[in-house]
This record gives C-alpha cells, sequence and structure tokens, in this order.
C-alpha cells in the first residue's frame, strides 16, 4: 500500500487539522455535529463498530468500515488510532468516494 490514496488522504485532513481520532474524540464530533464522515479501521472491534453506529444514528454522519488495519491509518496519520472523524465535507466526500471506487 505504497501508493494508496485513501491514506494519504487521511494524512492530508490531519495535516489541515480537518480530523479528529479515536472513539471519544469521534463520538464528541458526532454530537457536536462536526463530523461529516468517520472512518473505521477494518480490525475494530465490533462492540466499538456498534457504539459508533448507535452515536451516528439519526445523523446524517456516514460510519463507514475500510479494509484498512489499525496499523495502516496509524502509519498514514501518525497517532495510534483505528478511527478517524473527517470534519471538513469536501475531505470527506473525496475519502467516500475513494472507499466506494476500491470496493470497500
Amino acid at each position: 500500500m505504497m501508493n494508496d490514496r485513501f491514506l494519504s488522504m487521511l494524512g492530508i485532513a490531519r495535516r489541515a487539522g480537518k480530523a479528529e481520532f479515536g472513539y471519544d474524540k469521534s463520538i464528541a464530533a458526532v454530537h457536536t455535529g462536526k463530523a461529516k464522515a468517520v472512518f473505521c479501521a477494518a480490525d475494530l472491534s465490533p462492540k466499538t463498530k456498534r457504539g459508533l453506529d448507535i452515536a451516528a444514528d439519526g445523523t446524517s454522519v456516514k460510519i463507514i468500515s475500510t479494509d484498512r488495519s489499525m496499523f495502516d491509518i496509524t502509519n498514514a496519520v501518525g497517532i495510534k488510532t483505528g478511527i478517524v472523524a473527517v470534519t471538513d465535507s469536501g475531505i470527506a466526500k473525496k475519502l467516500i468516494s475513494l472507499c466506494e471506487n476500491s470496493g470497500e
């Protein structure tokens, strides 16, 4: 995954300050309306994923499971995490399209 556009875009979101990392910060971003989309690692626990789904229920926020591991996401953003809440709508749309185009 040396040239992974999805992971590169996550790195850009971090450097731009347009992302929140981890479960608690992502839940807070969903509840405050800051999050436009939340991306989860493939090896995230089902219980954690369920918590995100419950938090986003009734909102317009998409919770998207990727095929990238926590290790891949951690390397892309430089923070140990398996959950990234993107707060910029343009970046979120691009990441969603990259997920859909790669067959995730």
